[in-house]
């Protein structure tokens, strides 16, 4: 059976924008995007437009709803991040046959330097003023970045669809003490609150356009811990990560105050994405586009350095946390 967005023609692309009253030229170019399908259009007399189609069965309307109405409080608080667009019948989401869709202006801009600490500073200063106002109300709809969704239930998903059967009993010992180590810190970690943040703030996601960050796509926009949004802009050495981690976090508490304690969290939370991204493309095998750009995931060889890569993560859970300001 095809997939769904087998059916997604340039036609239906073009169509799609043109029933919200827009005025193509024909100009279609596909951006780079695996879970959704987003495209440049361009318009006739003005600029081009960002379109972009959801997967469908992986959020809900009242799902995508919230990210927008998330975008749309940053945006009139005049914070940098790339809103959709109302459309032709008051919404910002819109349906075209079978295909969700909306719209957003198109901002230019480069990826930021984040080996940079002054850039880091700014983007700190950036994520209190996002977090303030995340840390207002929590998503009703979207769920939570939590150890069973991207930990237990990924490690299920993995172990009864995908581990070669020869890695089988290495990956299950070895993912069950990872996941009982998570649990363990994340129940010792003090005072840890759930609030909306970008979820996936890596610098893919982050665009820099006249001397400063604006950030693009909060598709994957959930209730989490504040630091969920800042291990992803952390690299190196741990003297490096420090100096990262203490930039960052002078520039958020200018307008947020952080929790100190969750610092505990940066690895826990970085081997929860590990784990949920092997789940996720797994999960996503069916759509074509996947097995053309992961054409290894397949290989005995990818799953027995997945299972090397936890064993380092699993070794990082147990050392001390960062200490910000420590050189």
């Amino acid at each position: 059976m095809p997939h769904p967005f087998e059916q997604l023609s340039p036609e239906i692309v073009l169509d799609a924008v043109e029933s919200q009253n827009f005025l193509c030229d024909g100009r279609l170019i596909a951006l780079n995007s695996y879970e959704n399908r987003v495209y440049q259009v361009g318009l006739e007399e003005t600029d081009p437009v960002v379109a972009k189609f959801y997967r469908p069965n992986r959020w809900t309307d009242a799902q995508i709803a919230e990210e927008h109405e998330f975008s749309f409080l940053l945006a009139e608080a005049e914070i940098p991040v790339v809103a959709p667009l109302v459309l032709e019948h008051g919404e910002s989401l819109s349906k075209y046959k079978e295909f969700r869709f909306s719209v957003y202006p198109r901002k230019g801009g480069r990826t930021p330097d984040i080996d940079d600490l002054d850039n880091l500073f700014i983007l700190g200063r950036l994520l209190g003023r996002i977090h303030a106002v995340g840390a207002v109300n929590k998503f009703v709809h979207r769920p939570d970045i939590d150890v069973e969704s991207f930990g237990r239930q990924s490690i299920t998903y993995i172990l009864e669809n995908w581990i070669p059967a020869e890695l089988r009993t290495s990956y299950d010992s070895l993912s069950s003490h990872v996941i009982e180590t998570i649990e363990q810190i994340f129940t010792e970690t003090r005072d840890i609150e759930y609030i909306r943040v970008h979820g996936d703030c890596h610098s893919g996601n982050i665009l820099w356009r006249d001397d400063s960050p604006h950030f693009v796509d909060l598709d994957d926009a959930r209730n989490a811990p504040a630091v969920q949004d800042i291990w992803m802009l952390l690299s190196g050495d741990r003297e490096r990560q420090t100096a990262q981690l203490s930039e960052i976090i002078e520039g958020y508490e200018e307008f947020h105050s952080f929790n100190l304690a969750e610092v505990r969290l940066v690895e826990a939370l970085r081997t929860l994405r590990l784990l949920n991204y092997n789940a996720w493309v797994a999960s996503r095998w069916d759509d074509p586009a996947f097995p053309r750009a992961f054409p290894w995931f397949e290989t005995p060889r990818y799953w027995e350095q997945h299972i090397l890569d936890l064993r380092e993560q699993f070794a990082a859970l147990q050392e001390e946390p960062l200490q910000v300001g420590a050189t």
